[in-house]
């Protein structure tokens, strides 16, 4: 019985020990004023104890800044610099002095590889897959904590593969089609569950090898497959799932989608890059593409990608030149579009994909 007690008194005084996030405050006040730190700031709030980066790397901060409307959306960028290698960057916005910063960079193996999936979910960064010149498809997932700053091995895909599609839905992460190890069988594609950490494999004949781009829309994947090169129509299939099939898109939407693409409020707006650059806009009403307005050429520097937070649109060409459309209020002068830009990076790196993240 005294045994007993003196378990007691420990598990006392550990529970005693414990330190609050700060002094004289109970920690929901202490994470009510901590959360409302601007993101920017985070780095700082992780060296000033351990209980505070603990804190601020969980997914309790996340998901706090998430329901109370305080979480800030950064732009991160997957590219390939002049010396084919891979590298990263990240944009805040909201900053007063918004300019491309490098991010610590990827694993040393995976810096020559190509066809690499690029993908976000949660506060981490994926890169999946890929190959090299003298690699096969590889199915090696590596993930980056945007909180900690720190690079870290995942599960691996359930196939090898390089030049894929990658997308989100549904918190999971969808890796579709591309080049890989299972030749007998292209048709196919895996999906991630964080919360098993795994892999499943899935497939479908209407799933091609060849793949150009994808989207998100309405609650669906589309998949740009390509160009016919007899009829120059564009191949593309959407993925349905409360069935789990693949399904051939609707032509009409599709004949317009030909370059990088972003959805804003449920509309699709696509870059036409085939001469200079204007901004088109599919409208479900009238089943058309409508053209939005050009952007000048002095500033645009393809070719290019896109990404949007809220109504506004980045489109980032060579070199994270970048230019800010907000589509909800988009003037134009003389045809061309009122916009605002960031400036390019003193390299001229390809960027191969821009993703955004929110904390």
């Amino acid at each position: 019985m005294e045994h007993l007690d003196s378990g007691s008194d420990s598990i006392s005084q550990v529970e005693l020990t414990v330190t609050p996030l700060i002094c004289g405050l109970p920690d929901d006040i202490a994470l009510f004023c901590l959360a409302r730190v601007p993101r920017k700031y985070h780095v700082n709030l992780r060296c000033v104890s351990r209980r505070w980066r603990d804190l601020v790397c969980s997914e309790e901060w996340r998901s706090y800044r998430r329901k109370h409307k305080l979480d800030e959306t950064w732009i991160y960028a997957f590219c390939r610099d002049k010396f084919e290698q891979v590298c990263c960057y990240v944009l805040d916005p909201n900053s007063s002095g918004r300019c491309w910063k490098p991010i610590q960079g990827p694993p040393p193996r995976i810096l020559k590889r190509k066809g690499i999936g690029f993908e976000v979910l949660g506060k981490k960064i994926y890169l999946l897959g890929g190959c090299g010149w003298s690699e096969d498809a590889t199915n090696e997932v590596y993930c980056y904590d945007t909180s900690r700053n720190t690079w870290s091995g995942a599960a691996p895909l359930s196939t090898a593969r390089c030049y894929f599609a990658c997308e989100v839905l549904d918190e999971k992460i969808y890796a579709i089609g591309g080049l890989g190890s299972n030749s007998s069988n292209p048709h196919t594609w895996d999906t991630y569950d964080p919360c098993t950490d795994d892999w499943k494999s899935h497939s479908d004949p209407n799933i091609v090898p060849e793949i150009q781009d994808s989207i998100v829309m309405d609650g669906k994947i589309y998949i740009r497959c390509g160009t016919c090169a007899v009829t120059s129509h564009v191949y593309a299939v959407v993925y349905e799932p409360s069935s789990g099939t693949w399904q051939h898109a609707d032509a009409d939407m599709v004949s317009g989608w030909r370059g990088p693409a972003v959805v804003v409020d449920g509309t699709l707006y696509v870059l036409d890059q085939s001469s200079g650059t204007r901004l088109i806009m599919w409208q479900k009403e009238t089943r058309e593409w409508v053209p939005v307005g050009r952007l000048s050429p002095l500033r645009t520097r393809p070719p290019c990608q896109m990404v949007a937070i809220g109504k506004n649109v980045f489109v980032v060409g060579k070199g994270l030149s970048t230019v800010v459309i907000n589509v909800g209020n988009a003037g134009n002068i003389g045809g061309v579009m009122m916009s605002s830009s960031i400036p390019k990076l003193t390299s001229d790196d390809d960027v191969v994909s821009c993703k955004c993240l929110a904390i």
